[in-house]
């Protein structure tokens, strides 16, 4: 037990003594203090690392701006092997490339295994990470010059612009911005002239700066040495070509900025020393370098400078939106604009409101009164109108209506307010209305079904109604309109004209009937003859008399079956059922089956995909519509019959959510100019002819049970095709 709480204070202790430990941090410069560049690196990094108080920054300078050769170099590793002996760092950050290049090259002497972070790397290759295996110990953050988008940000604030002085040198920076500069040029020497220096002295490049016109602006990129070698700094140079310049600077780096040059999209010393202090701090946390990515894309700002912008009257908001404006004087404007706005706009809407108050409360005494006779007239405009109108809102209560929907309810116009459709109408209506008011609320389209409403007088009154929503004049849905159309007159003319169909069938049924019974008849006869001559002959037996009363029974039997059928087929459906295909073609056959047999016609039923498909409609009226094509194909081959028996074939299959019924015959084709003609109401051929029985075929199979029918012809034959569905609604 006593082992195991020394194990525990002593974990406890090692976490306490890492939290607490020093991290050793070498910034290691490439160039010298006073160099704004680097001096802004070191106050970014120097910033982030302020508020911990167990990191220790060391800031060491190479000044490579002012002396950068191998001896140099060795001289350097030298004063640092003596000078870090006795220390040990946690990461080392280097600060542009001659930075990188000596760590590279002098780290596993000086500083073996320790990871570096650079940042303000100029013309990043690689494959220099591949020297002493030192790929696994380093990544940063690149500095590169955007010189694409400042030559496009120059063109657009200076449409006019001739000409295009750009100030380089021939330092090893310099040579590499050289090569990106001219893969440019081509592109923009079409718009204006471009003049490059980089090999004049002072005086020379002076004159040339101080002839500048006003269509002319210049790119400083780098000045530290002229043609005679002699050595500026970063001020000296931009001070004395902005002292004769009297056009626009533009410039690459930010540290330009303040000096003379308006700005650009600048390669920004502060985002690379926050950049490259955030990853810092990830290796101090305990990642691995090698899993910390190099962050190619540098982190430019579009930057500028106030007093050189008023200066050549530049508007930088016409072409910028993300951008920082250095040395703005203060403004309690801008400062507190926000403040300063709505003080104006409350002050400008209270006058407003003053000036205008007395004119508003007599327009609002107007629009009242107006508002009261339209509410008015639209109240009787409704009421006027015969359609039952109501309208729901959208948690589906009803919130008004016309007095006629008042009137088919049998309520006053405020019983129904505030009730649900489960309150007016039966359960299976209501039901159906509800669902519909959901998918019209999500889909914002029309509807249009069909309704029966049974009242306590067993009348029944058919509808359509159609469904719409309506907005709010926030634009927010307010409910549903509905205005229902009664249809109860014309459901009731197809239902006669379909009653009127099957009477103009009936002598056609009634002849079924007659060959139906003839043998039955002969047949009781001969029996009835058999019997009395037995009786005659006293040879009559007990038996003899049971066969005949059972021979009888079965000829009768059949006999009331067909008039069954025959008075079923009389019968209308009253609702949608599912029934088999094959039992309604059956009851078809058995009524005119021995008719189209003695009319020298064969009749073949092919059930190709069974015979047990279904159809979901009106029975009886299917019937009706089966009948009648069978009855017309009987018709159209007797009127055309040569000697040879005629045929109607009718095929039954299945397709998708469709049964399929086709009643071929080989009647004749029908005439080309009618075929389209022939389900038109009382659209006939025939002297004694109604015209509806092809109509009502339509009316029954399309509207009532939502199903197809249509003809062609095909090779001598007529074709009559139905789909019908097999599914509920």
């Amino acid at each position: 037990m006593k082992k195991i709480l020394i194990l525990i204070n002593l974990l406890f202790f090692s976490v306490c003594y890492a939290q607490t430990s020093t991290k050793e941090i070498l910034l290691l410069h490439s160039y010298h203090k006073g160099y704004k560049w680097t001096d802004e690196i070191s106050s970014a990094i120097e910033k982030e690392f302020a508020s911990y108080n167990n990191i220790n920054l060391t800031t060491v300078y190479m000044d490579t701006k002012r002396v950068s050769n191998k001896i140099y170099y060795e001289k350097l590793y030298e004063l640092y092997k003596e000078e870090f002996k006795t220390r040990k760092f946690d990461v080392i950050i280097a600060s542009d490339n001659s930075a990188l290049e000596f760590l590279i090259e002098y780290q596993k002497r000086l500083f073996p295994n320790i990871p570096i972070l650079f940042c303000g790397i100029n013309y990043f290759d690689e494959s220099i990470l591949e020297k002493n295996g030192m790929k696994k110990y380093v990544s940063g953050v690149l500095e590169q010059v955007d010189l694409e988008k400042n030559f496009e940000l120059i063109s657009k604030i200076h449409p006019k612009l001739k000409k295009l002085i750009i100030i380089n040198d021939k330092s090893r920076t310099g040579l590499i911005m050289k090569e990106d500069l001219e893969k440019i040029f081509p592109k923009y020497r079409k718009k204006f002239k471009i003049e490059y220096i980089d090999d004049m002295r002072m005086n020379e490049l002076k004159k040339v700066v101080s002839k500048t016109d006003k269509n002319t602006a210049l790119l400083f990129v780098l000045l530290f040495k002229d043609k005679t070698g002699k050595f500026f700094t970063y001020k000296q140079s931009l001070k004395q070509i902005k002292s004769l310049a009297h056009v626009p600077i533009y410039g690459l780096w930010d540290f330009y900025l303040n000096y003379g040059v308006i700005g650009g999209l600048l390669t920004s010393a502060q985002a690379q020393g926050e950049a490259v202090s955030k990853m810092a701090m990830k290796v101090l946390n305990g990642t691995d370098i090698s899993q910390i990515p190099i962050l190619k894309k540098s982190p430019n700002r579009y930057i500028f400078d106030y007093n050189e912008l008023k200066k050549f009257d530049i508007n930088i908001e016409k072409y910028l939106t993300n951008y920082k404006i250095i040395n703005r004087p203060f403004s309690f404007y801008r400062k507190y604009k926000i403040l300063v706005n709505i003080t104006i706009i409350t002050m400008v809407i209270f006058i407003i409101l003053i000036i205008l108050m007395k004119a508003n409360i007599n327009r609002r005494k107007k629009l009242q009164r107006a508002l009261s006779n339209r509410l008015e007239f639209d109240k009787v405009l409704l009421d006027t109108i015969p359609n039952a109108i109501y309208y729901k809102n959208v948690d589906g209560k009803f919130i008004g209506c016309n007095l006629a929907f008042a009137d088919l309810m049998q309520l006053p116009k405020h019983d129904i307010i505030g009730k649900t459709a489960f309150e007016l109408f039966p359960e299976d209506i209501a039901i159906k209305n509800t669902q519909v008011d959901e998918k019209i609320l999500k889909t914002l389209e029309t509807d249009t079904s069909e309704m029966a409403l049974h009242f306590s007088n067993k009348e029944i009154k058919y509808f359509i109604l159609n469904k719409a929503v309506y907005k709010n004049i926030d634009g927010r849905i307010g409910g549903i309109v509905c205005i229902m159309d009664d249809i109860t007159e014309r459901v009731q003319q197809k239902q006669f004209l379909i009653q009127q169909s099957k009477l103009a069938e009936m002598g056609d049924m009634v002849a079924a009937i007659a060959h139906q019974w003839n043998e039955p008849l002969v047949e009781l006869s001969a029996q009835v003859q058999d019997i009395q001559t037995s009786y005659l002959l006293n040879e009559l037996k007990d038996c003899q008399v049971e066969e005949f009363v059972k021979d009888s029974m079965i000829q009768i039997q059949y006999m009331s079956r067909t008039l069954n059928d025959f008075r079923n087929f009389l019968k209308p459906s009253t609702k949608k059922v599912i029934f088999l295909i094959k039992k309604a073609l059956d009851e078809i056959n058995e009524i005119i089956g021995k008719q189209v047999f003695y009319s020298n016609i064969d009749m073949h039923f092919n059930y190709i995909d069974g015979e047990d498909l279904v159809i979901y409609g009106y029975e009886n009226e299917f019937k009706q519509v089966l009948l009648n094509l069978i009855n017309n194909a009987k018709n159209k081959i007797m009127e055309n019959q040569s000697e040879k028996r005629g045929n109607i074939i009718i095929n039954i299959s299945k397709e998708q959510e469709y049964n399929i019924i086709e009643i071929i015959d080989d009647g004749g084709e029908i005439d080309e100019k009618i075929i389209s003609s022939i389900f038109e109401p009382y659209f006939t051929t025939k002297t004694d002819g109604t015209g509806i029985g092809l109509y009502m075929a339509k009316v029954i199979v399309e509207d009532k049970m939502h199903g197809f029918i249509k003809v062609k012809n095909f090779e001598g034959n007529v074709v009559f095709t139905i789909k019908v569905p097999y599914k509920k609604d």
